[in-house]
């Protein structure tokens, strides 16, 4: 499995592998910028790939060449205005007016997003999912009437910050974590202060199948504890940098050539696999058991 897993992984260590926001994030070349803009882009990485890659440009336009700046800058009641068009999914515009006022107090407060991710970052935990509930928590307490006016009763802005303890895999946080902390071909390297032995991997679709597949986790339902569970498989491979699979495994996934669950006519009646390009072919329990539900809520958001 490893020797299988690391090729995989070298495979698609290059810059442009697949279409991914990555790409995006990878444009702008000051570190503050970066974090930014790979913030934004995490938040909207749901749904289709070519609409979220939309939906990320058109944010990136907005905020410029210099986007640190922009949001250091931001004034939400000024600035409104050029969010009013920009729709992503359920996500409209004054959420993203929402989120970039309180990227703007973080950076206020701690002077950069890792500074106020660090502010409830242990060190010695087992892995960040401590951090992330409190960052998530700590994010929804800051302002938000200047951005709303009159406060939502769920303002749409707390999309963006979901948590563990809710049962949330937490994937796109997850994401943005992993571009920020790892550092190879493909991630970024801007934070240097999270160990990359504590990432947890980013869970979608695609990373359910395929580590349900190669019996990385035997959870049925899609939450923080089959997050942890397909990470705690990785690490048992590599358990200073567990995450650097992720992206491999996820275009697996994409790329169809994974045959989990499908199957297909041979032209003859007989059913035949649809694996037979995947390159971890032969790894894989595809109707492996599966562990009763967790009884913990199984959100994904």
């Amino acid at each position: 499995m490893k020797t299988a897993l690391d090729r995989l992984y070298e495979s698609f260590n290059y810059p442009d592998s697949a279409a991914d926001p990555i790409q995006i994030v990878r444009r702008y070349e000051r570190p503050a910028d970066r974090e930014v803009v790979g913030f934004c882009a995490a938040a909207l990485a749901f749904g289709r790939v070519t609409s979220v890659l939309q939906s990320i440009e058109r944010l990136a336009t907005i905020m410029g060449r210099h986007p640190s700046a922009y949001v250091r800058a931001f004034d939400p009641r000024r600035q409104s205005g050029a969010f009013a068009g920009l729709v992503h999914r359920w996500t409209r515009g004054i959420d993203l007016v929402a989120l970039l006022w309180i990227v703007r107090q973080m950076m206020e407060r701690s002077g950069s997003i890792e500074g106020f991710f660090l502010e409830g970052y242990d060190p010695e935990a087992d892995d960040i999912e401590r951090a992330l509930d409190s960052f998530s928590t700590r994010a929804r307490a800051l302002d938000m009437k200047a951005a709303y006016g009159r406060l939502p009763k769920r303002p749409g802005v707390h999309y963006f910050f979901p948590r563990p303890s809710a049962g949330s895999a937490c994937k796109r946080l997850n994401l943005f974590l992993r571009w920020m902390v790892r550092n190879d071909a493909l991630d970024l390297g801007v934070w240097t202060r999270v160990s990359p032995a504590k990432l947890v991997v980013p869970l979608d679709t695609h990373v359910i199948r395929v580590g349900r597949c190669l019996r990385l986790t035997r959870y049925a339902s899609p939450g923080w504890a089959m997050a942890r569970d397909i990470t705690a498989s990785l690490r048992r491979l590599d358990a200073d940098d567990p995450v650097k699979y992720d992206f491999a495994l996820c275009h697996i996934g994409m790329m169809n050539a994974c045959g989990f669950n499908r199957s297909r006519a041979d032209g003859v009646g007989r059913t035949a696999s649809r694996d037979l390009n995947c390159p971890l072919r032969g790894l894989c329990r595809p109707h492996a058991r599966t562990r009763p539900r967790s009884r913990r809520p199984s959100a994904r958001r």
